[in-house]
């Protein structure tokens, strides 16, 4: 079943929107991650397996505060 987890994340220049796209697609069952919202604040992540919560706290530590806004099921 993949879920998708959209997380919002304290990013203030390039280098920490890069490193949160890392920091996700490091993470073992991730397909898809990408960045939304205006001021691209946003980490929307599809996959199957993975935990949202476990990714959040390596966002918190690696970049900055993180929020998960929603967690769905992706068809």
């Amino acid at each position: 079943m993949k879920q998708k987890v959209v997380l919002k994340v304290a990013m203030k220049c390039q280098k920490c929107r890069t490193m949160a796209l890392k920091v996700a697609t490091k993470q073992e069952g991730v397909e898809f991650v990408g960045l939304e919202g205006e001021q691209k604040e946003k980490v929307v992540v599809i996959g199957d397996g993975f935990d949202p919560i476990k990714m959040a706290t390596k966002l918190r530590k690696k970049v900055g505060h993180t929020q998960i806004i929603s967690l769905a099921q992706h068809n």
